[in-house]
């Protein structure tokens, strides 16, 4: 029998948070555990069934309140090693001194070294990355699944009441992946994906038949789909006095207004795409409309590093010459692009891409001329193609993801509190410092 996360989570007799919550703690792949429409994996079920006592204990101790002081009797651990890792993962509630809920004294065990082996005997060796469905992004998997509740199990509607979102807004810098999770949504709530082409909203003003009236008009009557918007930021701008808003927009944005109240009815979910929040109309932000915000962060610098791995990887066959050149360096294996991956500040996915085609590029040019699979990946040629890549990082880019930045600690900081202060910490290496201004002469305390 193929049971959901939330059935599943009813049969071990454990909250459905906890699972969510056991995953991320002991870096469990997703793709392991679960299907992109939340199953369980037959080797979850496997593990979870003959580990139920310790599951248990695991979802008791996540509910249960308790101190630095305590945690660290219960895993003999030292306080101060404790205190370190709750002020790094959960700041906003370290000062509290009291923690359940997200706080696992498991998971610190986990992180300051417990032996958990038995965990991973039953999800054999790690998933390719190539095989995997995403890289990185449990905190955003999970956190996007509880957004999507309403849509995943019926029961929260009958029960209490609360519905479906009529949209969803995926906000975050240039580049950093927004379509990609608007398909990953639409793919665990089992809906088919359309993206709005820029072509359908032109038509209004051409005056042809089938304007965006008619087009959304077209997708109310089609059954469970999710239809994508760019630019949403943009589209749904306030309308100010004396302000010339492009006309297109203008027309997209009152055809929205007028049938968002359909789109809860016919199973329609619009998602929109937005760079930043501020200046939306609020209007549209109001509950019952597109209410649910969806932060997008930059990769962090462990996903970095995978990230390349993937990219340089990706649809080569066994035999390709690209593959054994990267075998002979060892970049095969992440190591190898942690270094890299550490002076990739900010960058955002599309960056990371532009690097690793790049670097491809010039592997291959060095074949081409020296004809050997010997050539060496050198700090040189990295540093070329980082230099290359860099060149999107502009002040621009730089100011979006500080208004990003801003917005998803207003939003949503208690479930992403330490992405967000490592993000913070990784745009601080880019802001200007003031030299100090010498004056010429003596100063009178020099006398």
């Amino acid at each position: 029998m193929i049971y959901n996360i939330a059935e599943f989570s009813k049969k071990l007799d454990i909250s459905e948070e906890s699972i969510k919550q056991f995953i991320q703690d002991f870096n469990l792949e997703i793709s392991d555990c679960l299907s992109p429409d939340l199953n369980i994996s037959q080797n979850f079920e496997k593990f979870a069934t003959e580990n139920r006592e310790f599951l248990k204990k695991y979802d008791d101790d996540l509910g249960q309140e308790k101190t630095v002081d305590e945690i660290a009797e219960k895993i003999h651990q030292p306080k101060e090693k404790v205190e370190q890792i709750i002020q790094y993962q959960s700041p906003n509630i370290f000062d509290n001194g009291i923690y359940k809920s997200s706080i696992s004294s498991f998971g610190i065990d986990h992180q300051l070294g417990g032996d958990y082996q038995f965990i991973y005997n039953y999800f054999g060796s790690k998933t390719a990355l190539k095989q995997r469905d995403f890289i990185g992004y449990r905190d955003l998997f999970f956190y996007i699944s509880d957004m999507l509740e309403p849509f995943i199990n019926p029961e929260q509607s009958k029960n209490w009441g609360i519905q479906k979102a009529a949209g969803i807004i995926v906000y975050g810098p240039p580049g950093s992946g927004k379509i990609f999770w608007a398909k990953k949504i639409a793919e665990m709530i089992n809906f088919d994906f359309y993206e709005v082409r820029q072509s359908q909203l032109k038509s209004t003003l051409n005056n042809d038949k089938a304007n965006f009236d008619d087009y959304l008009n077209q997708m109310l009557k089609k059954e469970n789909l999710v239809l994508f918007l760019e630019n949403f930021d943009d589209i749904m701008m306030q309308r100010l006095e004396n302000q010339n808003s492009n006309p297109e927009y203008k027309e997209a944005r009152e055809t929205i207004f007028h049938y968002i109240e359909k789109f809860e009815k016919e199973n329609l979910l619009m998602i929109g795409s937005a760079k930043e929040l501020v200046g939306i109309e609020s209007e549209i932000l109001a509950p019952g409309r597109f209410d649910v915000l969806i932060p997008v962060f930059p990769p962090n610098k462990q996903e970095r590093a995978e990230m390349l791995l993937f990219n340089m990887t990706k649809n080569l066959s066994k035999d390709a010459t690209l593959l054994k050149i990267l075998e002979n360096n060892k970049a095969d294996q992440i190591p190898f692009w942690q270094e890299t991956a550490e002076k990739m500040r900010v960058f955002s996915n599309t960056m990371l891409v532009d690097f690793t085609q790049s670097l491809k590029k010039r592997i291959r040019s060095l074949y081409l001329k020296n004809k050997t699979e010997n050539i060496q990946i050198s700090q040189g040629i990295l540093d070329n193609c980082l230099k290359e890549s860099a060149s999107k990082l502009t002040g621009e880019y730089l100011n979006n993801v500080q208004e990003f930045l801003s917005e998803a600690e207003d939003n949503s900081y208690d479930r992403f509190a330490a992405r967000i202060e490592d993000l913070k910490q990784e745009l601080e290496t880019y802001k200007a410092k003031e030299e100090p201004v010498r004056t010429i002469g003596f100063h009178p305390d020099d006398e």
